[in-house]
C-alpha cells in the first residue's frame, strides 16, 4: 500500500484540531462567567437604585420635611439588606432642601446607587 492510498488524518493534524478546539471551548467558557458577572453587577446597582429611589421618595412624600444633616439606615430588597445613608442640605432658596441618598451594598463599602433630589416647601 502506498502513502497516496490511504485516506484520514495524521496525529499532528489531529492534535492541532484538539487544540484549536479547546481555545475555542475556554474563550466560550470565560465569555460565560464573564455575562454572570456582570449580570451580577447589574442586579447590585438596579437593587441599590430602587432602595435609594424608596428614601428619596420618602423625604419628599413626608408631610414633615427632613431634618438638615445626616441620617442612616438599613433597608431589605432583593433579599439582602442594603446601608442606606441620606444627606439634607439646605440651598441657596431658604425654601429648597437639597437631599443626597447613598447605597451601599451588602457587605460593599462603595456606592452602588446615589439619587439627588430638591424639596420644595412642605404642604
Amino acid at each position: 500500500m502506498t502513502r497516496g492510498d490511504e485516506q484520514g488524518f495524521t496525529l499532528i493534524e489531529v492534535m492541532v484540531a484538539l487544540a484549536v478546539f479547546g481555545l475555542a471551548v475556554l474563550a466560550l467558557l470565560n465569555l460565560a462567567g464573564e455575562n454572570v458577572r456582570t449580570v451580577s453587577a447589574a442586579e447590585t446597582r438596579v437593587l441599590a437604585a430602587v432602595v435609594a429611589d424608596n428614601q428619596a421618595i420618602e423625604a419628599l412624600t413626608s408631610p414633615l420635611a427632613p431634618a438638615v444633616g445626616v441620617a442612616a439606615g438599613q433597608e431589605e430588597a432583593g433579599g439582602r439588606a442594603w446601608r442606606w445613608s441620606r444627606r439634607v442640605d439646605r440651598t441657596g432658596d431658604p425654601q429648597v432642601l437639597r437631599v443626597a441618598v447613598r447605597v451601599a451594598a451588602p457587605g460593599e463599602g462603595h456606592t452602588a446607587a446615589e439619587v439627588v433630589v430638591f424639596r420644595g416647601p412642605g404642604r
